[in-house]
């Protein structure tokens, strides 16, 4: 990773480090470096043992390696020691076969989340990236399940809704459902659930103009914040087309509808689709035109955004290009 002219979490220029505003964000204020004090978990040392006995204790769910990390005493971030509570996630570079472009599936999460917060106002996890000591990249997310005392009570929609490996097949995640159940979701179990349904009719329209086509059931959670359930903020937000070799469009395989979607490569619409999901999950048709035209219309600084970002030049005209053309579709 080259020295840095822009904040590695909120993608500002004039920064070779994380700016004071995103220390702030991912960091309660606290002085933390960019620069992780060991190698990545790739690397066969000490450091990469280390990083194979903490991801046995961090129970998360997804392909992706994931570990735990706390701020340690000098200001550096950490590996969780054996019973401490992790209060981040770090990924390294992904090593599946499926996977195209590993290098830079982190500066990818990080770009689609920050277009999620800055550009469309959609409440986020906490993010940035961070260099190992042998140069290789690794996203960061502050942890939004967990508090002083301990962690906050929170179930995916998965959960939810009841799929499990043995009650749904290896695949339940992607089979089983659709968004518009998901919303049926929020409905049922969030009091304020008008204004969680609209924020998760955005995660929806969000994720089909950056192509986040890997959005599935344990990709949505609902968090306990002491005395009711609340949609927790987005997370695994990554434009899938850059990483995955067999792209499509929507994770969950009904797609928008409880019926399903004739998703082949004659369908044209997704205006009316969105159009109609936004009715059946009862939003007020001048809601879903409003949030529906603010997601389609060109954005310059969006634009600017995915420009700045630790992406090649390759993917970012790659990112650029899919991102015009599904805002495009979504026009009248």
């Amino acid at each position: 990773m080259p020295v840095l002219n822009v904040c590695p979490s909120l993608l500002v220029e004039g920064h070779a480090t994380f700016s004071p505003t995103a220390l702030k964000m991912l960091f309660g204020g606290k002085c933390v470096s960019h620069l992780l004090p060991f190698e990545s978990p790739a690397s066969e040392s000490a450091d990469g043992n280390k990083a194979v006995k903490n991801a046995g204790r961090l129970s998360l769910s997804g392909a992706q390696p994931k570990f735990g990390l706390v701020i340690g005493e000098d200001s550096f971030l950490r590996y969780s020691l054996e019973g401490e509570q992790s209060t981040y996630i770090m990924k390294p570079r992904p090593t599946g076969y499926h996977v195209i472009n590993h290098d830079y599936c982190m500066a990818n999460e990080n770009l689609t989340m920050q277009m999620a917060s800055q550009i469309y106002s959609i409440e986020t996890a906490p993010n940035g990236v961070c260099v190992f000591s042998d140069g290789a990249m690794a996203y960061v997310t502050r942890r939004f399940d967990v508090h002083p005392s301990g962690k906050y009570a929170q179930e995916d929609f998965a959960a939810l809704m009841g799929f499990t490996k043995e009650h749904g097949g290896s695949d339940f995640k992607y089979i089983n459902g659709s968004y518009e159940e998901c919303a049926e979701v929020i409905w049922k179990y969030v009091s304020a659930a008008a204004v969680d349904v609209l924020r998760f009719f955005r995660v929806v329209l969000f994720n089909y103009i950056t192509l986040n086509e890997d959005a599935h059931l344990k990709n949505f959670t609902l968090v306990n914040y002491g005395n009711e359930y609340r949609l927790s903020p987005a997370y695994d937000l990554v434009n899938t087309s850059l990483q995955i070799r067999e792209p499509r469009i929507f994770a969950l395989e009904k797609g928008l509808f409880r019926e399903g979607m004739d998703l082949s490569d004659s369908h044209q619409d997704f205006l009316r689709d969105f159009r109609e999901f936004g009715r059946r999950i009862d939003l007020p048709a001048k809601i879903v035109d409003r949030e529906i035209g603010r997601f389609s219309s060109p954005s310059p600084i969006a634009d600017a955004l995915i420009k700045r970002s630790f992406l090649s030049d390759e993917l970012k005209q790659m990112y650029l290009r899919g991102y015009h053309y599904r805002q495009a579709t979504l026009r009248p």
